[in-house]
């Protein structure tokens, strides 16, 4: 399992990563202020699990 952040830049959010090596999918999870949270109720703010090709992307910060 590797750990990335990624920023989604139409939604302006930022996303903790986690990626699956062995089934090449990410769980993303929003990074927001707990008062954000709160104030947003969208599905699109929610936890996703995406397929995902790591190799396609570049502007992943890897810690």
């Amino acid at each position: 399992m590797s750990k990335f952040i990624d920023f989604d830049k139409y939604k302006k959010v930022f996303y903790d990563n986690f990626y699956l090596d062995d089934y090449k999918i990410v769980v993303k999870i929003p990074l927001a202020k707990k008062k954000e949270r709160k104030q947003t109720t969208k599905k699109q703010d929610s936890v996703k699990v995406e397929k995902f090709n790591l190799t396609k992307y570049t502007y992943l910060t890897a810690y």
